[in-house]
């Protein structure tokens, strides 16, 4: 059984979303910057923690992405299997047909079933809001004033009005006056 990067990219999201849940929504493209993680990977990731209602969008200027639940609710094991993550250590994704259709289980069966009942029960037991607590227990940062979006700092710049002619036939016109 192997983490892919589908579950260490979501819980490694929430973690940080988690980290502002007191700022308002959170950009994806934010997270991004300070994950380097893909936006289109991560708009992916959040299309399905949203369907599971972990995480709740807000269109528009100003938004972005907030959590569906308080974070002590949410479990790693919420996170892993919202994305679709398996959490299976068998060869047969526990259909017990491991040595062929008819055939049956092999010998290992029982030991890896075990084994995923393990992982399952040990990363329910680990809540997004304790990731959150170890993660400021070490240090880490959290800006004050997060970068809004659709907001810019730089004044708007009025187009120059241009007067000249636009064809030949108005520069004529403009030189026969």
């Amino acid at each position: 059984m192997r983490l892919t990067t589908k579950g260490r990219f979501a819980v490694t999201a929430m973690i940080d979303l988690a980290l502002r849940e007191n700022t308002g929504p959170v950009a994806l493209a934010a997270i991004s910057a300070r994950q380097q993680i893909s936006l289109s990977y991560l708009e992916q990731l959040f299309g399905k923690l949203r369907r599971h209602e972990l995480v709740e969008s807000t269109r528009g200027p100003g938004g972005g992405y907030a959590l569906g639940r308080k974070s002590e609710e949410i479990t790693v094991a919420d996170i892993i299997v919202a994305v679709d993550e398996p959490i299976d250590a068998t060869g047969c994704s526990g259909k017990e047909n491991c040595m062929g259709e008819d055939t049956g289980k092999c010998m290992t069966h029982d030991l890896w079933s075990s084994l995923n009942s393990k992982m399952i029960e040990y990363l329910d037991s680990i809540s997004l809001r304790k990731l959150v607590d170890e993660q400021l227990a070490k240090g880490v940062s959290i800006e004050e004033h997060p970068v809004k979006r659709a907001i810019s700092t730089q004044p708007v710049v009025k187009p120059i009005k241009i007067t000249a002619p636009n064809s030949v036939f108005a520069l004529g016109t403009a030189f026969s006056k």
